[in-house]
């Protein structure tokens, strides 16, 4: 071994502790990686910051904005509703049409962004049907991890694939070069659990099905009644007459007193606080109406006027963003009161979401609990400190009908130009989907303050530093290195046994690690694999980037098993006792087809 090989085993091996135990952010050891392999000599300036300028980064952020200019004008969740209505009453149409409906959607969009679409609408389905969440909510989970095998701009995996490829001196893939083998796999998903799977999910009670239905547009919030409010001196029934919003009274204060049930036959004064159920564009219509307020902000925001949105127009719902409180954060347990939002991060948190409903009506008394929605308020410096912090999962913008949806067709053509200018090679992949966010925030699709923050910058970050540590692999020829041992473990076997070997190792690795990260590390071997079998390296690189996204051992693997544990009221032990056969059944559709299409 050189002892330019030996730097780089090191600062792998040190990347990888720090990736696993978590001891750092991804995104400061993807900058530590960046650093080292400066510092080593292994990489030159210019190559060790090449990620950052890279296709695949510059890929992953666009995508985030396109998904977003989807998500913003409606598109997403009207064919999310056109799901829920073709799906039927009985369970294996609900499992045919619910699957791949999905996989096609997260070939296209951000998977978690496609489970959280589709998430209240399952719910519904299973309530109204009669059906366990539980037999309905792993399968939509897995759906979307198998879609984004459909397109290389479905997962950073297969980005990283082809670019770990075209160092190699390949043409790289293509938008559609993987479909046979996503599209197979989305049939085979669906096949797995109608035949298998459905006996072996768990059969519970879903957590939206106990009498406080798991709804994303239920949120709890406060409402102050102001001295100039229109709603003086009328009882609640004459308010909720006018139908001009949709809310439902669960708590009434006035001067610190609480006022008894029923609330309909009290009249509003003014100071008098509401705690109520809304849904988001009735949110933000009370933040537009004059004489009301949310009774956080009037407490703890500040007066500030909101940012106008890309058409011109005021645009509150600009300020507001969802966060999602991680396992084991130590703010559970803790009261929203207690904790003091505005003084912690500078944010105001207007209204909490959790799918069983509160115990406690005052919103400052509220404990929080794992996997709650906290809908907060405040500027981008605020709201890059919650991103920033690791009490939170993700951040995921806030949207509401209240936004005019006259450019939903217009964002689906965006979205289509896109795909197809890039397929045809018309532009290249990174600048086809460039000119779509572009074009996405000039037609006021998306608002430019909506796309900066739909960007998630410890995922872009990450990628542009863990590009040149596959870079460092093959100058250091260290890929070579490990390639020529694994060739003497490999030699006499078949392709596809030996494609299945790799995947083993890939999925069991990547139930610790990002799938960009472990394709990243994988990806450069198993091409010098190929090269010396004198085999075609993109079926090696696939099946890496394959096994990197569709491997569903545990329920830690992907963000979108996450959303869907509560509700499902899942333990750990059922996704490996799903997941484990499916992920035999992907690995073998995966490595036979990834043969067949890249033959030697």
């Amino acid at each position: 071994m050189t002892p330019q090989q030996i730097s780089y085993l090191v600062i792998l091996v040190a990347a990888l502790l720090l990736l696993v135990t978590e001891k750092l952010r991804n995104d400061i050891v993807a900058l530590l990686i960046v650093l080292a392999l400066y510092v080593s000599g292994i990489l030159k300036s210019e190559e060790a910051l090449a990620g950052f300028g890279s296709q695949p980064a510059i890929v992953v952020a666009a995508i985030f904005v396109l998904t977003s200019a989807l998500h913003s004008v409606g598109l997403s969740d009207l064919i999310g509703a056109q799901i829920g209505r073709l799906a039927g009453r009985s369970y294996p149409r609900m499992i045919a049409v619910i699957m791949p409906s999905v996989a096609l959607l997260s070939a296209f969009t951000h998977h978690v962004t496609t489970t959280a679409v589709m998430l209240p609408v399952t719910l519904n389905l299973s309530r109204e049907r009669g059906i366990p969440a539980s037999k309905l909510l792993m399968p939509l989970s897995f759906a979307a991890s198998l879609g984004t095998t459909i397109t290389i701009i479905g997962a950073p995996a297969f980005l990283v694939a082809s670019d770990s490829l075209q160092r190699v001196g390949r043409a790289g893939l293509g938008v559609f070069d993987i479909a046979p083998i996503g599209l197979a796999l989305s049939l085979a998903g669906p096949l797995f659990m109608l035949v298998a799977g459905r006996f072996l999910l768990p059969s519970r009670e879903g957590a939206g099905e106990t009498g406080s239905h798991f709804r994303l547009d239920n949120y709890f919030t406060e409402l102050v009644i102001l001295p100039d409010s229109p709603f003086l001196a009328k009882t609640l029934a004459e308010v909720k007459q006018n139908d001009q919003y949709e809310f439902t009274v669960v708590g009434w204060l006035r001067n610190g007193q609480r006022l008894r049930r029923p609330f309909n036959r009290h009249q509003i004064e003014a100071g008098d606080v509401l705690m109520v159920r809304t849904t988001p564009e009735d949110l933000v219509a009370f933040r537009q109406q004059k004489g009301i307020e949310l009774h956080p902000i009037a407490k703890y925001g500040e007066t500030q006027t909101p940012a106008a949105g890309a058409d011109g127009k005021d645009d509150a719902s600009d300020q507001f963003v969802q966060a999602i409180l991680a396992p084991n954060a130590d703010l559970i347990g803790r009261s929203l009161g207690e904790i003091d939002f505005r003084r912690r991060y500078g944010a105001v948190v207007v209204g909490p979401w959790r799918q069983q409903g509160w115990l406690q009506p005052a919103l400052s008394k509220i404990r929080l609990r794992e996997g709650d929605v906290l809908l907060m308020q405040g500027d981008d410096e605020a709201l890059a400190r919650v991103a920033n912090d690791r009490n939170f999962l993700m951040l995921v913008p806030f949207q509401s009908d209240a936004r005019p949806r006259r450019r939903m067709r217009l964002a689906g053509l965006i979205m289509l130009a896109t795909v197809v200018t890039a397929s045809l090679n018309w532009l290249t992949l990174e600048m086809a989907a460039l000119a779509g966010a572009v074009a996405m925030v000039l037609t006021g699709c998306v608002s430019l303050r909506q796309a900066y923050r739909s960007i998630d910058a410890r995922i872009y970050v990450f990628i542009a530093g863990a590009i040149p540590l596959g870079a460092a692999m093959e100058k250091s020829k260290t890929a070579e290195l490990l390639a020529h041992w694994l060739q003497g473990a490999v030699s006499g076997l078949s392709e596809v046994v030996i494609l299945l070997i790799i995947f083993t190792i890939v999925a069991f690795i990547t139930q610790l690690m990002s799938d960009a990260a472990t394709t990243a590390l994988f990806a450069p071997v198993a091409i010098a694999l190929a090269q010396a079998l004198g085999h075609p390296p993109e079926a090696y690189a696939v099946t890496v980037a394959m096994a990197a996204v569709a491997a569903f051992l545990t329920p830690i693997g992907h963000h979108g098993n996450l959303l869907v544990y509560g509700p499902g009221r899942y333990q750990f032990g059922d996704f490996v006792k799903v997941g484990t056969p499916l992920t035999i059944v992907v690995a073998l559709v995966v490595t036979i087809l990834a043969s067949m299409l890249w033959r030697s």
